[in-house]
């Protein structure tokens, strides 16, 4: 991944995160658009820890006063009916359900989850759940009223959001609403919850970066920079937005976006499935295409009558002057023995392949070129 690359995705990142709006699918969606590989799980967990943290800022005092008294709480009775103590067993308690789920589907979240046409409905239906809700439900209840009961509604809801398109903030901001929670406070107590869920799921992940990860640990550590001070912008402006209007506009651009994704996909332009496979196809070092079985091998040469004076040498490998990298005849361009894609060393990065056109592709400009073509 190009610094330039994790800079817009980091950006995005920033931008959605907090909105109802899905910050994960539109990584996803916003790699597809501009031909780029999927950015992977990985980056997009790491990236959100750098949300996380403006929330750490933006609601420091909050945080402060759940934790303190949460802590003091274990061994003091008479603050265990402090709401602040009580807001941190609560989140324990709603973080449960993603944590669960978030271990038992790894393996579907990080594959069929990214497919483009379930993002797609998932930003519509979930839009529309979420447009009903906020217009016909009676929002009476604040933070203080929370209970277990209620605590765990809200982190089923956050579940939800393991499916890119759902929108971890849109799930649980619905399921508060649902429980009678004004904007404000619905929104608030959502920024809380998916501190422990998405702190753990970074971390976790943080394993992954490199190795057949398509973002390297530059690139996401760029990212995750820029989404969160991008991040910290959001919750100010979001915050003020709510306390005076509904979530309407963002149920409207929800819908338009799935409707223009399945437009994309069923046009041919978008490859619904094209990112997650490229992503797959990273942990391999080369594409081998299998021979076909009832091909019958072509006849071997007749022998020559006498050995050759001398045995031959196989031509000496190219090195790449710039990188110092083996150059594949074949392909023209040296591989990176980090990331195990080909390099183009004028453009300075990393770039996709195809073995079946012979072309690679620019990864800023998303243009198909051939790497031997300037032979």
């Amino acid at each position: 991944m190009s610094l330039f690359e994790a800079i817009v995705l980091g950006l995005v990142q920033g931008l959605t995160e907090f909105l109802p709006v899905s910050s994960s699918g539109h990584l996803r969606v916003m790699s597809a658009f501009f031909g780029w590989p999927d950015p992977g799980a990985a980056f997009t967990a790491v990236s959100q820890l750098g949300t996380e943290l403006a929330v750490l800022i933006y609601f420091r005092q909050r945080i402060w006063a759940i934790l303190s008294t949460w802590t003091r709480s274990l061994f003091d009775r008479e603050l265990r009916g402090d709401i602040h103590a009580r807001l941190g067993w609560y989140v324990i308690l709603g973080s449960v359900p993603i944590v669960v789920l978030g271990l038992l589907l790894e393996e579907q979240i990080d594959s069929v989850f990214r497919d483009l046409r379930l993002i797609a409905l998932t930003l519509i239906v979930f839009g529309v759940i979420l447009g009903i809700v906020d217009r016909y439900t009676r929002k009476h209840r604040g933070i203080e009223d929370l209970t277990a009961s209620r605590g765990l509604v809200f982190g089923l809801f956050q579940a939800l959001s393991l499916i890119p398109g759902v929108s971890r903030s849109g799930g649980t901001v619905t399921g508060g609403m649902l429980l009678g929670f004004t904007r404000k406070d619905a929104a608030e107590y959502s920024f809380l919850l998916a501190l422990p869920a998405v702190f753990g799921s970074g971390l976790y992940k943080l394993t992954d970066i490199g190795g057949n990860e398509y973002a390297g640990w530059g690139a996401t550590i760029v990212g995750t920079l820029v989404a969160g001070v991008v991040g910290f912008v959001v919750i100010a402006w979001l915050m003020r937005f709510i306390s005076t209007h509904s979530f309407m506009p963002f149920v409207y651009y929800r819908v338009g976006l799935g409707i223009l994704i399945l437009a994309l996909v069923s046009w041919g332009v978008l490859d619904p499935e094209g990112g997650a496979e490229s992503q797959a196809a990273r942990s391999d070092v080369v594409a081998v295409e299998q021979e076909d079985p009832e091909e019958e091998p072509a006849p071997s040469a007749a022998p020559t009558a006498e050995p050759s004076a001398q045995p031959s040498e196989a031509p000496a490998p190219t090195v790449d002057p710039v990188t110092g990298w083996e150059v594949d005849p074949e392909v023209g361009l040296p591989r990176n023995p980090d990331t195990g894609l080909y390099h183009d060393p004028e453009l300075g990065m990393d770039v996709d392949y195809d073995p079946a056109t012979g072309l690679a592709t620019n990864p800023v400009t998303g243009e198909a070129y051939d790497p031997l073509a300037g032979d």
